[in-house]
This record gives C-alpha cells, sequence and structure tokens, in this order.
C-alpha cells in the first residue's frame, strides 16, 4: 500500500458558538474563537490517498488529478469564506478543525477515481491540527 498527499492552503473566517448555549457558557468554552464577527485562519489541507501503484502509470492516483478535484470540490467553496454562513457543506456544524476535516471527507471521499481517500488533515495553526479517517 502506498500513500500520496496532497497539500492545499485555504484562508477562511468562522465563530466557534453554539447557538443552544448561553452567552456566557459560548464565552467560557469558546473564548476569543466566540467573537461575534468571527476570526480567520490560514488553513493548511492534506488529502490523503492509499492504494497500489498502477504499473501502466506509476501513480496510485496523479497529483494533478487530485489537485483538481480538491480544488473544484473543496477550496473554491471555502477559501476566503465564512465557514458558519458561507459555506453549504458546514451548515449547522460549528466549524472546529475537527468538523472541518469531517465536512471535507464527505465531499471527497466518492470523488477520487483512484485509490482510497485514506486521511484528511486540516491544520488551523502551525501547531494544531485535525486528521479525520472515515468512519
Amino acid at each position: 500500500m502506498v500513500y500520496v498527499t496532497r497539500r492545499e492552503t485555504f484562508s477562511s473566517a468562522h465563530r466557534l458558538y453554539n447557538p443552544a448555549f448561553s452567552d456566557e457558557e459560548n464565552d467560557r468554552i469558546f473564548g476569543k474563537c466566540n467573537n461575534p464577527n468571527g476570526h480567520g485562519h490560514n488553513y493548511i489541507l492534506e488529502v490523503v490517498v492509499a492504494g497500489d501503484v498502477n504499473p501502466e502509470t506509476g501513480y496510485v492516483i496523479d497529483l494533478k488529478v487530485l489537485k483538481k478535484i480538491i480544488k473544484e470540490h473543496v477550496i473554491k467553496k471555502i477559501d476566503h469564506k465564512h465557514l458558519n454562513l458561507d459555506v453549504e457543506f458546514m451548515k449547522d456544524l460549528i466549524p472546529t478543525a475537527e468538523n472541518i476535516a469531517i465536512s471535507i471527507w464527505k465531499v471527497l471521499v466518492d470523488k477520487i477515481p483512484y485509490g482510497k481517500l485514506y486521511s484528511v488533515k486540516v491544520y488551523e495553526t502551525e501547531n494544531n491540527y485535525a486528521e479525520y479517517k472515515g468512519e
């Protein structure tokens, strides 16, 4: 089994907020990430595809193909957007790195033509990331 990774970047804003909580509880749980106008991050996204190497091409998946899939189905929809307000696949979710990774997985899982989606990793900061490997 070979694992191939494509890295992309995007910039998005979000607000960590649960409408079921009081303002005080949201402030206690989410702190400065609960800013009513949101705040932004320069995210790094890593998409990993696993599979056998095709002996005719030498690829698990052509990275140009994977790049196009990620850009079309994810980056175009989230780059320079507010995740709470503008992104359909994040609707009704608290846009934590964990939920972003899960949501991107759900968008991509049936779009990978060769190999199999292995993981989605979302770096919210240089030191913090969430990785999702499916259900």
